[in-house]
């Protein structure tokens, strides 16, 4: 029964593993992209909520840019410590920033979103910019971005960073976290027009005006987590054009400073990618133990010829694990050797999640608790 258990698992691999080959290769690298100078005004819109150790960093790599043609739209969202005052710092030090404070949250919308809303209100630009109050920006990235949008003639354009991680143990989770949303999600889809599926990150997701005017704005989304992730997917409902690029070089965030912030971290998207669904957590997480932990006990089954197909399912779970990771990632392959404690860290991180959903009664981020009930309503 094992044996055939991970026969069929290790086709699964296989098959995967050819469909990631091709995916990746639809993937542009921005380093690759002439820059341009000007294609019309970007707004980039950035929230922070108690972002005081990041932002000033951040920021000052944004304005930084070659291109020119830019306005900051700096949205505090009820911060406590000094983020509030290091945003109008920045304002008064570079008249090309403006901030906008909230002081309190309207019942119906997450936090970010709204901050996201109100900033999007307030631009002017014919191009906006969503992206995170923690991200480092290398000079030509706009340029750059804003030549591939262009010279695409597409509607929303989304990067992915390099994902930047102190630990050993911190960067084998962060690759199997990114091996496990391009095998689930498949984000390379974006990419081709005729595909429903699509894509956005929050650290870069720029989209024209009248795209996201047509998409319904973040009011469309005003209770989804995952905001970032479900702009790109209206993207793709309205039949607009969408591309999703990598910016290793040019692109850099912290994703989180330790294992225990990371696993912290995936209490906001971990249960609502799985649509709130208590019985779609416990069959997903079933099947990540039965892919991608199982193997690696079956290669010390006393049976040889079970032994060996679990070897031949770790063989081509590799062959998708390793190509994402030196696609996505600037890490060594040495992470592989985490996997498997990667795999349990994450069915942990996904279980805890939705258990302490259903203990709170709902989703608790940044100090604020949105209701279960309230959340699977737009879900």
């Amino acid at each position: 029964m094992l044996f055939i258990l991970l026969t069929f698992t290790a086709l699964f691999w296989m098959i995967t593993a050819i469909d990631t080959y091709r995916g990746l290769a639809l993937l542009h690298a921005l380093e690759k992209e002439a820059p341009v100078r000007q294609v019309g005004k970007i707004s980039v819109i950035v929230p922070a909520r108690n972002e005081e150790n990041h932002i000033e960093k951040s920021i000052s790599s944004q304005l930084n840019q070659t291109y020119r043609q830019v306005e900051w739209i700096l949205v505090n969202d009820r911060s406590t410590d000094q983020t509030g005052e290091q945003m109008e710092r920045l304002a008064e030090k570079d008249h090309r920033v403006r901030v906008i404070h909230i002081s309190k949250l309207p019942p119906g919308w997450l936090g970010k979103n709204y901050a996201l809303y109100r900033g999007a209100r307030a631009a002017s630009g014919n191009v906006y910019l969503f992206t995170d109050a923690d991200v480092i920006y290398e000079p030509d990235l706009l340029a750059k971005a804003a030549g591939y949008m262009k010279r695409m003639k597409i509607d929303h354009l989304t990067v992915s960073p390099d994902l930047q991680s102190k630990s050993f143990l911190l960067k084998g989770f962060v690759s199997f976290f990114l091996f496990g949303f391009s095998y689930y999600k498949r984000p390379w889809s974006a990419n081709r027009d005729r595909s429903k599926s699509g894509m956005g990150i929050g650290a870069f997701n720029m989209i024209t005006k009248t795209a996201y005017q047509q998409i319904g704005s973040h009011e469309a989304i005003r209770l989804r987590p995952d905001d970032d992730l479900q702009l790109g997917m209206h993207v793709k409902k309205y039949g607009l054009r969408q591309r999703m690029a990598t910016a290793k070089s040019m692109l850099k965030v912290e994703w989180y400073p330790n294992i225990i912030e990371a696993l912290k971290g995936l209490e906001k998207n971990a249960f609502a990618g799985l649509h709130y669904s208590y019985l779609f957590t416990f069959a997903a997480m079933s099947g990540v133990f039965i892919s991608q932990v199982l193997p690696f006990l079956a290669i010390f089954s006393p049976d040889p010829n079970t032994a060996a197909m679990a070897w031949v399912c770790i063989g081509a779970i590799m062959a998708v694990y390793i190509p994402i990771t030196r696609r996505l990632t600037s890490y060594s392959s040495f992470h592989a050797l985490l996997f498997p404690v990667s795999a349990i860290l994450f069915i942990i991180a996904v279980l805890r999640a939705a258990l302490l959903t259903m203990v709170r009664g709902g989703v608790k981020w940044r100090g604020t608790i949105y209701p279960l009930k309230e959340l699977k309503k737009k879900s």
